[in-house]
């Protein structure tokens, strides 16, 4: 199983940004995928999460109403347009994935992938 996430780089306060996660070794549209971001010297925390077949969406509060997360299965890809990006977004962003059904939407994953850079400038 392997998940790339790529898309990041520099942007200025306010400005946007595109995350795709390209996903292989697995049937997408039997997983769960989430998205979540490192900042060093912090904890990992979960960003957003899209559950099989578009079922549900679930996004942490300090990115609802800004991020949008959308899955392509036919193309095994997984997005995060991000909007209105503040310089407290910047961060390593990673994608991962879980077989869904599962429990909660920021928990349980088992598969990685590389992270992407976000750079939020003010």
């Amino acid at each position: 199983v392997q998940l790339q996430a790529f898309g990041g780089g520099l942007v200025e306060l306010g400005g946007s940004l595109r995350l795709s996660c390209e996903v292989s070794g697995l049937s997408l549209d039997e997983y769960d995928i989430g998205w979540f971001r490192a900042v060093s010297g912090k904890a990992r925390e979960e960003v957003s999460c899209i559950s099989r077949s578009n079922s549900n969406r679930y996004y942490a509060d300090p990115v609802k109403g800004r991020f949008t997360i959308s899955r392509d299965d036919a193309s095994d890809m997984v997005y995060l347009q991000m909007n209105s990006l503040k310089p407290e977004d910047t961060a390593v962003y990673y994608c991962a994935a879980k077989p869904s059904p599962s429990g909660f939407w920021s928990t349980g994953y088992g598969s990685w992938g590389q992270g992407t850079l976000v750079t939020v400038s003010s």
